[in-house]
C-alpha cells in the first residue's frame, strides 16, 4: 500500500482539529452511524476545556489504496518542543490559515521549522465562508511569510485549496460553497512525496514522542527511518553521542488506525509506529538493530525562557485536599514530565523541598500545574522569572518575544501606551479591516508576565494577543511591576462579612464570607501601593441593645474577585506564592509570620 506522512500546521483556532475530524469521516475511518466526539483529536481534558491542542498526536486514514499518516501539531509556541521533533516524521505539511485572520506569528514559528527541513507545503485557506474573509490578501501574506523564511523556489510554488473544515469541503475554486474533501485527499497523494527509505538497511528509529501505559510501560513513538522491525527482535537504544543506553527486545509494535493504536507483527521504513519493550530510552534517542552504532541526528530544541519554583505546600491547610504532598512525590512527577517533554528542564534545590522548573512560557507551565493538581498534588508556586543569558562581551541578555495584537481602533492608543511602559518597541502598525488594527511589538518577556489579564480588561475582552519567542537581546533595565499592595490576614479563622464590609473600602477582596483563612494569607488587593495587615475575621459584639435606625440590616458584599490559576501566578510578587491544591487556589506571602517577613525584607534591602 502506498504511504504518505503529513503534518497539519495551523494557528490556535484556525480549525485544524475540526478539519481532521472531517478527513476521518470522509475517508470512512468512522462509520456513518458511529458516535464520535467533536474535535476527536483533542482527547486530553485540558485540551477540550481550553479548545487548544497541547499534545502532538499521530493518526492514520486510508484513502483509495493510500495510507495517509497525519500528525496534528500544537499551535502554541509554549508547546513548540513537540512541533520541532514531529516534523522530522513527515514528508510534507498542510498549512492551514484562517481566511480572515491570515498568517499569524505561531504559524510563522512552525512553518519556519518545516521549510528549514525542506518539506513541501500545501496551503489550505480555511473558513472561506466567513463574512469577513479576505482570501487574496491572506494568500499574499502567506507568500510574503514564505519569502521571509527563505523558502526555496520549489516551496514557493505551493498548491492552494479553499476549504471549510466545519462544512467538510475543499476546492481549487475560492467561490465554492459545497462539495467534499476529495481535492484535499488528491493533493496530499500527488504533492507529498512517498517516504524515501532503505528497506535493506538495518532497522533504525528516532523517538519523537514518549508515552506511558500501565501494562506496557514506556511507549516510544516515531517514524521507522530504515529497515524492518519484527516482534521480539533484539534492539538497543543509542544516545546522541552513539553510546548504548540499554538493550532489549521489541515486545510490542503498534501502528495507528484512525485514533486507535493497533498491534502488528512488523513495521517497515516510512511507517509511524509506537514501540514497547525498553525501560530507559527517551525522546531524541535512536532505537536500532543491535548491529547499528551510529545515532540518527535529532533536531536541536530551542532553550527554555521562563522558570518557576515548585515547592512543597507548607501552609497550615497543607494535606487537607491533596493526596500527593511530599517532596519525593513532586520530584518523581516533575522528572517524569521532563523526560517526556524535552522543552521542560527540572533542577532540584539544595534543601530538596523545592524544584526549579524551566519551560517555554506561562501557558506551558500553567498546563503542567493544572495537570498535577488534577492528579492530587498540592504545591506552592512562585512568580515566574525569565532566564537571563550573556553575550560575547559578558553583557546581560534576556528573552524577547514578537507580540502581535489585534484590537479595535479605539483601544490601540491604550495598548501602545501599556506596551511602552513594559519596554516594548513597536515594529509595525496597520489597519486589518473591520475597524481593527494589527500592532506588532518586540518586547522583553519579563514585561509581558501578568499583562494578558490587564490587556483583556483594557480592550473590554475584544483584543487578541499572540506571542512568539524571538531572540535573546540586550537587557532592558528595570520594568515596573504590580502597582498595588495586598491585604494580608493577621490571624486564622473564618472570614466574617461584618469584618469584610469595611475592608471593601480599602480595595478589592479575594475571599467571601465563611471562607477558612490563615495568618499570612492574601485576602485582597490594597487600593494603595503598600501591604496592609487586616483582621477579616472580626465578629460583631453581641449586646442586649438594639441598633437604632435599622443598622442591623445584613451587610451586602460585592462578590469577591476569583482568579484562575494563570491569573494568580501572573498576579503575585516575588515575596508571594500561589498555594495550589486539587480544589482551591489561594494567594499567600512566602513568609507567613509578620516578623519573618520584616526580616526577609530588611535582608533583601
Amino acid at each position: 500500500m502506498a504511504l504518505r506522512n503529513v503534518a497539519i500546521i495551523a494557528h490556535v483556532d484556525h480549525g485544524k482539529t475540526t478539519l481532521v475530524d472531517q478527513l476521518f469521516r470522509q475517508s470512512g475511518t468512522f462509520r456513518d452511524n458511529q458516535r464520535v466526539e467533536e474535535r476527536a483529536m483533542d482527547s486530553n481534558d485540558l485540551e477540550k476545556e481550553r479548545g487548544i491542542t497541547i499534545l502532538a498526536k499521530p493518526t492514520s486514514i486510508e484513502w483509495e489504496g493510500t495510507r495517509i499518516n497525519i500528525v496534528d501539531t500544537p499551535g502554541h509556541a509554549d508547546f513548540g518542543g513537540e512541533v520541532e521533533r514531529i516534523l522530522s516524521m513527515v514528508d510534507g505539511v498542510i498549512l492551514l490559515v484562517d481566511s480572515s485572520e491570515g498568517a499569524m506569528p505561531q504559524t510563522k514559528f512552525v512553518t519556519g521549522k518545516a521549510l528549514a527541513l525542506g518539506l513541501k507545503p500545501i496551503v489550505v485557506v480555511n473558513k472561506i465562508d466567513r463574512p469577513d474573509s479576505r482570501v487574496q490578501e491572506v494568500l499574499d501574506e502567506v507568500f510574503d511569510l514564505f519569502v521571509s523564511l527563505d523558502a526555496s523556489e520549489e516551496q514557493l510554488d505551493f498548491p492552494v485549496l479553499y476549504a471549510s473544515g466545519r462544512n467538510g469541503y475543499a476546492s481549487t475554486d475560492e467561490n465554492a460553497r459545497e462539495g467534499t474533501l476529495r481535492p484535499l485527499f488528491e493533493k496530499i497523494v500527488s504533492h507529498v512525496p512517498a517516504p524515501s527509505v532503505d528497506l535493506e538497511a538495518p532497522f533504525t528509529f528516532l523517538v519523537t514522542l514518549l508515552d506511558r501505559d500501565n501494562f506496557m510501560g514506556r511507549i516510544l513513538t516515531g517514524r521507522v527511518n530504515s529497515g524492518v522491525v519484527k516482534i521480539n527482535q533484539p534492539i538497543h537504544a543509542l544516545d546522541g553521542e552513539g553510546n548504548v543506553i540499554e538493550a532489549g527486545r521489541a515486545s510490542k509494535i503498534m501502528t495507528f488506525r484512525g485514533l486507535d493504536r493497533v498491534p502488528v507483527d512488523e513495521a517497515k521504513a516510512g511507517d509511524i509506529i509506537s514501540l514497547a519493550g525498553l525501560t530507559v530510552a527517551t525522546v531524541a534517542n535512536t532505537i536500532a538493530d543491535t548491529s547499528v552504532n551510529t545515532p540518527i541526528v535529532a533536531q536541536p530544541i530551542d532553550p527554555p525562557t521562563l522558570s518557576m519554583r515548585f515547592a512543597v505546600n507548607d501552609s497550615p491547610f497543607a494535606g487537607r485536599e491533596g493526596s500527593k504532598v511530599t517532596s519525593r512525590m513532586i520530584r518523581d512527577r516533575l522528572f517524569r514530565e521532563a523526560e517526556s517533554n524535552v522543552a521542560v528542564k527540572v533542577t532540584e534545590s539544595a534543601d530538596k523541598d523545592s524544584f526549579e522548573v524551566a519551560g517555554r512560557g506561562e501557558l506551558q507551565l500553567g498546563v503542567l500545574i493544572e495537570t498535577m493538581r488534577r492528579e492530587g498534588f498540592e504545591l506552592g508556586i512562585s512568580r515566574p522569572r525569565v532566564l537571563f543569558g550573556e553575550d560575547e562581551t559578558g553583557g546581560r541578555t534576556e528573552p524577547y518575544e514578537t507580540v502581535v495584537i489585534d484590537v479595535d481602533e479605539e483601544f490601540s492608543g491604550t495598548v501602545v501606551d501599556k506596551m511602552n511602559q513594559r519596554k516594548a518597541e513597536m515594529t509595525d502598525m496597520r489597519p486589518s479591516g473591520g475597524g481593527k488594527t494589527r500592532i506588532t511589538f518586540s518586547a522583553p518577556s519579563r514585561g509581558l508576565i501578568g499583562y494578558h489579564g490587564e490587556f483583556l480588561s483594557d480592550t473590554r475582552g475584544t483584543g487578541i494577543m499572540n506571542r512568539l519567542f524571538e531572540k535573546y537581546g540586550p537587557h532592558k533595565g528595570s520594568i515596573d511591576g504590580r502597582k498595588n499592595g495586598v491585604l494580608i490576614s493577621n490571624g486564622s479563622g473564618e472570614a466574617n462579612s461584618y469584618a469584610l464590609g469595611p475592608l471593601e473600602e480599602r480595595g478589592i477582596l479575594f475571599v467571601g464570607h465563611g471562607e477558612a483563612l490563615y495568618e499570612g494569607m492574601i485576602v485582597g488587593q490594597n487600593a494603595k501601593d503598600d501591604d496592609l495587615e487586616v483582621n477579616p475575621m472580626k465578629a460583631k459584639q453581641l449586646t442586649n441593645f438594639r441598633a437604632s435606625g435599622g443598622k442591623d440590616d445584613a451587610i451586602r458584599l460585592t462578590p469577591p474577585k476569583r482568579m484562575t490559576l494563570e491569573q494568580a501566578i501572573a498576579y503575585i510578587d516575588d515575596d508571594e506564592l500561589v498555594e495550589v491544591t486539587p480544589k482551591t487556589i489561594r494567594l499567600r506571602k512566602r513568609h507567613l509570620d509578620p516578623h519573618e517577613r520584616k526580616r526577609a525584607k530588611r535582608a533583601a534591602a
